[in-house]
């Protein structure tokens, strides 16, 4: 018993590294591709810098749930190639551990991830893509603030423009102010000014720009004359402009949870291509998750290269296999949301197809003598390398 507890506390170690080490990493991945377009949106949608590490948090559900599977595939393979390549897995088979033993340990992994993969992807993604999105409307809006760009007429709302020359105390503090503010009535008020702070009121719809030495004319078709006005201090009122409600949540199906999927689906709550669409991303979900029962089988078949060689084929297949595998879900989805193909018949089928062939490939490798499930592509791959090393100039002997 304290010798298979070792392995298993050996087992558990060997893959938690790369597992975490490829989840971190494709996280990353993911979020510096999007941050430089978010970053590119933000500042053309004139809005706070800061929101861009909202909207990216509000991601990081998603892109977990993409990367999950592949550090859960490459932690299993990387570490049963390790034991492969120095001999250990030999070992461990020599005493009398088989492979079903071993695999102990890579499903307790699968099991606790799978369960983690559907609440990411059953509750917590939905919630945050609304929220995505709901940061990507208040831009759009005005919501969340423009920034003032030096230098430059900024148009604040449809009745306010504003010039500055630089701030200070982080943005709070304006100098060289030049301000319009019109209203409905025809009236206008245009005012310099050599500082300036908002500052904000009682009414959350209107704020107040306290302005420090200068001059304010102001128009209005009651006038026979502008008036104008030298000021030490002068507090003028600016009503902030509507800004549309943004749409409940579940106007698109990737923010439902699954309990209201189902119900969208399969409960009445929706006809039609609403119905479809409901009862194809379900499905697609649950496939998505249950797939991952299925990565240690793969990870371990493919991690074993042949004998003599330290290939890593394998990994590449894996990776290949995996991707490949969300692409075809992905078109799967489509179709069924369409009604060009059935949702339980659009993704179920290619979850039965690539299980079956991963369960043959287990086989081939934990109960045929020798048996190598990419044999074939390994030695392809063998030819292939030595005819590129032919073609490369080799080194001249001194």
């Amino acid at each position: 018993m304290g010798r298979i507890s070792l392995i298993d506390r050996y087992l558990a170690r060997s893959i938690a590294v790369p597992l975490l080490g490829t989840l971190i990493l494709a996280a990353m991945l993911l979020v510096l591709d999007k941050m430089l377009r978010l970053f590119d949106f933000v500042v053309t949608a004139g809005g706070p810098v800061s929101v861009v590490w909202r909207m990216l948090a509000n991601l990081l559900p998603e892109y977990f749930s993409l990367g999950i599977p592949i550090g859960l595939m490459l932690g299993i393979l990387l570490a049963f190639r390790k034991l492969a390549l120095s001999s250990e897995l030999d070992a461990l088979r020599g005493i009398g551990i088989g492979f079903g033993r071993l695999l102990r340990v890579p499903y307790t992994y699968a099991a606790a991830l799978m369960l983690l993969n559907l609440a990411i992807v059953g509750y917590i993604e939905p919630y945050a893509r609304y929220r995505y999105e709901g940061l990507r409307f208040d831009l759009r809006s005005g919501a969340l603030g423009a920034s003032i760009r030096v230098g430059e007429f900024n148009r604040l709302g449809k009745r306010l423009t504003l010039r500055i020359d630089g701030s200070e105390d982080s943005g709070t503090r304006l100098r060289g102010i030049f301000v319009q503010v019109d209203d409905r009535s025809g009236t206008s008020v245009a005012a310099t000014a050599a500082t300036g702070r908002f500052l904000s009121t009682d009414d959350p719809d209107t704020i107040l720009f306290r302005l420090r030495e200068g001059r304010l004319i102001q128009q209005s078709p009651k006038f026979a004359a502008p008036r104008t006005l030298s000021f030490e201090s002068y507090d003028l009122p600016i009503n902030l402009p509507q800004v549309d409600r943004f749409r409940n949540r579940g106007h698109d199906h990737d923010e439902l949870t699954l309990n209201e999927l189902f119900h969208e689906g399969y409960g009445g709550g929706a006809t039609g291509e609403d119905r479809l669409a409901a009862q194809a991303n379900l499905h697609f979900r649950i496939v998505e998750v249950l797939m991952m029962l299925m990565l240690p089988l793969l990870a371990l078949a493919l991690a074993v290269p042949p004998k003599r060689s330290s290939s890593s084929l394998g990994i590449f297949i894996g990776i290949v296999i995996v991707v490949a595998y969300h692409k075809v879900n992905q078109y799967a989805e489509q179709a069924g949301a369409q009604g060009r193909i059935e949702p339980v018949v659009a993704l179920w089928v290619p979850l039965v197809l690539l299980s079956a062939l991963i369960v043959w490939m287990y086989h081939v490798l934990a109960h045929q003598p020798g048996g190598q499930p990419i044999g074939a592509l390994e030695r392809a791959f063998a030819k292939v390398g030595r005819a590129v090393r032919s073609l490369l100039p080799r080194p001249e002997r001194a």
